[in-house]
């Protein structure tokens, strides 16, 4: 008889009521033969108010869960929490989940096929947006909230995030690899950590069946929300960038610049539509969040503060 293979699954979570939720999608897993859980929760509150939802869980499911109290209000303080743990537990795989999303009930068999199927050491899934009756009607038509990698030409996922991935933890390229605490506080953080993982060799995948779905509070449904968002990813995909010189960063700048004019350019057959207008601005300022950083500008910092340093295994 093959040996059961344990998934963790990491969930971070900071004073938010849906991880009920959260905690009850894994818990209808439909499970591959020969693949058991076990849910680890990094509670960042400076209580533990995430303990109320565990218990529940606990009560009710007979998957193994762990509740990890780590308070900083630093999701890369919880995300590394997580990390130590599996090690600690001698877990080769790991999946994280956010806690404002429900997967659907073949998420980890689906990204457990590709895994499969590839080996790959990263397996992305999509997260599509679950809007409220407030949301206007263009945006929810649009679907400007959903989430699926960026891939290149051979079809293969360019960069990676934290909502919906399985991780191979014993390949080289993920040994040792940490969250930036520095970003915890800004955002950008998982971007980082794959960024890294790419550079070191890991190979990604996608595994379009995977799915998580993701609440959009009335708070996220607005274009200036949007907009702020993509503003701060295009200072972290520069921040990401080499040191450059000044006269390089200047044309770094320049070319920034030109971009997120060219974002109206590019899109002028689509700006009679409501959602054409808001594609280009949400894509303008991505290159303006890249034009800010490289002028050196300070980083939106959207989260409370914590203690920053750097990961074990930082970019060169």
């Amino acid at each position: 008889m093959s040996e059961t293979i344990i998934i963790a699954i990491g969930i971070c979570t900071y004073r938010r009521p849906h991880l009920a939720l959260t905690l009850a999608s894994i818990g209808a897993q439909a499970l591959p033969p020969g693949i058991a859980l076990h849910v680890l929760v990094a509670d960042n509150d400076n209580y533990p108010t995430g303990s109320t939802a565990v218990q529940a869980f606990a009560a009710l499911h007979p998957v193994t869960i762990t509740h990890l109290h780590c308070p900083g209000a630093n999701v890369s303080l919880a995300r590394n929490a997580l990390l130590e743990a599996a090690g600690h537990l001698q877990m080769r795989y790991m999946a994280f989940l956010d806690d404002d999303e429900v997967a659907s009930p073949g998420w980890i068999a689906a990204l457990w096929l590709r895994k499969t199927e590839t080996g790959a050491v990263v397996v992305l899934g999509p997260v599509h947006a679950k809007y409220s009756p407030e949301t206007p009607g263009w945006m929810a038509a649009a679907r400007l909230h959903d989430l699926r990698p960026e891939c290149g030409a051979d079809g293969l996922p360019d960069m990676g995030y934290t909502g919906n991935v399985l991780l191979d933890l014993a390949a080289p390229a993920l040994k040792g690899l940490r969250f930036d605490l520095a970003r915890g506080r800004t955002g950008g953080e998982d971007t980082a950590f794959f960024n890294i993982a790419r550079r070191d060799g890991a190979a990604f995948a996608y595994a379009p069946d995977a799915l998580a779905e993701e609440e959009v509070p009335p708070s996220r449904a607005r274009l200036g929300w949007l907009v702020h968002r993509r503003y701060r990813m295009g200072q972290t995909h520069a921040s990401l960038s080499h040191p450059a010189p000044a006269h390089l960063r200047a044309a770094l700048a320049a070319l920034s610049l030109a971009k997120a004019a060219g974002a109206f350019v590019l899109a002028a057959p689509f700006l009679f539509s409501r959602a054409g207008r808001a594609r280009a601005v949400m894509r303008s300022a991505l290159h303006l969040g890249a034009l800010s950083a490289h002028l050196g500008a300070r980083r939106i910092e959207p989260y409370a503060p914590a203690i920053a340093s750097l990961p074990r295994k930082a970019s060169s």
